[in-house]
């Protein structure tokens, strides 16, 4: 697979009632239509995540529809809310077998194959911390999750539970900051035999596709799980990730992980992580830290997962306005590192989709942010982007009390062999912005070549004196993009792709 890949997050149950909508009848994974697969791979796609494809149970499906904080957001979601619509917690996980209700492990393994003929992997959830409340190791093997005692359930109703079966308590999965999550029961990694069990549960995932995405995995580091339950856990993570590999060379691993944890868990063994660092300084418009961050070492950023939305965080077309949404995308997909779309961002929705639901209100497409998208993605299928070498340019203030430097950010790909280059600069502010780009001598001797704008139809006028002394003054515009390739750079076609199809 190419480095820094292109990675599609699908919210398998909503897309698949949108389908059987349109079509008039239960659809399942069966229905997925070719055209929809054969626009992923238009779009470079190379791994393709389905979101929520194992079976839940009764007892949380029943935990989401009574919830009153969930019920409260589920209604806000969706004015004519139905039971039905509300399918459980796609975490909130009964067995690791593909529901029957979109096709079971026939119709995965189907659709697996279709995938794998256009190129194409398959991720699916791995959710590591916890299990349902419908499990049967609830009955079947209680010394596998962690049990309490009367005083703490009176204490912290919100973070235990008592089973009506066994009449014993157990805690609800939960990490250290937040109450637990009331439709799922804690696992308890101080027990070996747990741990061997969760890594032949892996290996069975593992089975069934090319990458899973690791639900909440630094909770399962020993620091972390000591510090959330008071008990010591062997490692985890390490000896999982070289079982699966021993059996799967090529099988890929993306951690969802915060608190500054990448760099322990891609130690660990991890391919990628969520770099949700740059998301957060970008919406917080921290311009002078997303700087900072891209100027970490090229093999641990090469490694980081980078997104501007996903199923937990807000829609991108929400929360971030229009003016920083652009040069923040280019930033975000033009750099090294797994690039993360997610269901729904290339058309500008702007509801966010809760796991516990299985439809979604229909939405009007932006055709900016379409347009905006299909020009993204269309560049991301340059060879360039993945194979090219990456370098972050310097860049200082203009004059000495002008701090708009700050907003701006400049880089560059280029491949030794071919001399091809693209040089790229955004304004991440929406004012005027003023700084000097430190030109590298091996760049400046480029600048007699021709160059061509790749992002907007304005001609470029390469300041060739200023590249030769060895600096580039620039006077930006608010939120200006700057996509620029020499003549052996390749010319970017068809920026007005076809609208997607919109399911």
């Amino acid at each position: 697979m190419r480095p820094h890949p292109v990675l599609y997050q699908l919210n398998t149950r909503v897309f698949l009632t949108h389908l059987s909508n349109r079509l008039g009848r239960k659809a399942t994974l069966a229905d997925i239509p070719e055209s929809f697969l054969n626009e992923l791979v238009d779009k470079g796609v190379h791994i393709l995540w389905l979101l929520s494809v194992w079976t839940t149970g009764p007892r949380s499906e029943k935990e989401s529809r009574s919830n009153p904080q969930w019920m409260r957001q589920f209604e806000h979601t969706l004015e004519d809310l139905q039971p039905q619509d509300i399918g459980g917690s796609g975490f909130a996980i009964a067995d690791y077998r593909v529901s029957e209700s979109i096709g079971g492990p026939k119709g995965l393994e189907k659709l697996r194959d279709r995938l794998n003929q256009l190129g194409i992997r398959l991720m699916l959830d791995f959710v590591p911390n916890h299990m349902g409340l419908d499990h049967p190791w609830l009955n079947s093997h209680p010394e596998y999750l962690i049990q309490a005692t009367q005083e703490q359930l009176d204490e912290q109703p919100q973070n235990y539970f008592q089973d009506e079966a066994s009449d014993k308590i157990f805690a609800h999965g939960r990490d250290p900051y937040f109450d637990g999550w009331s439709d799922t029961v804690q696992l308890d990694y101080s027990n070996s035999d747990l741990c061997s069990q969760m890594q032949t549960t892996l290996l069975t995932i593992a089975d069934q596709c090319d990458a899973v995405r690791c639900d909440m995995a630094m909770l399962l580091t020993p620091r972390v799980f000591e510090r959330t339950w008071g008990r010591s856990m062997q490692e985890f993570w390490g000896p999982a990730i070289r079982a699966v590999k021993a059996r799967y060379s090529g099988f890929e691993f993306l951690a969802e992980v915060y608190w500054d944890m990448e760099w322990e868990l891609q130690e660990e063994g991890f391919d990628y992580c969520y770099d949700k660092r740059l998301y957060d300084r970008l919406k917080d418009r921290d311009f002078v830290g997303v700087r900072n961050h891209l100027k970490a070492d090229l093999a641990y950023q090469s490694k980081l997962a980078r997104f501007l939305e996903n199923h937990d965080e807000p829609r991108a077309a929400n929360a971030l306005d229009w003016s920083l949404h652009q040069p923040a995308a280019i930033a975000t997909y033009l750099s090294p590192g797994l690039r993360f779309f997610h269901h729904g961002q290339w058309q500008g929705n702007r509801t966010k989709i809760s796991p516990h639901l299985i439809r979604a209100p229909d939405e009007i497409v932006d055709p900016s942010i379409e347009l905006f998208y299909n020009k993204l993605v269309a560049l991301l299928d340059d060879p360039i982007f993945h194979h090219g070498d990456w370098e972050l340019l310097n860049i200082e203030r203009a004059w000495e009390d002008n701090w708009s430097s700050d907003c701006l950010l400049s880089w560059v790909w280029h491949e030794p062999q071919s001399r091809r280059v693209v040089v790229c600069v955004v304004n991440l502010a929406e004012h005027e912005a003023q700084g000097r780009i430190h030109i590298p001598e091996w760049l400046g001797a480029k600048s007699t070549d021709p160059w061509k704008n790749l992002w907007s139809d304005e001609p470029f006028e390469m300041p060739s004196d200023q590249w030769n002394a060895g600096w580039w003054t620039l006077h930006a515009q608010g939120s200006q993009i700057i996509v620029v390739a020499n003549a052996m750079g390749r010319m970017l076609e068809h920026l007005s792709a076809a609208p997607s199809e919109r399911v």
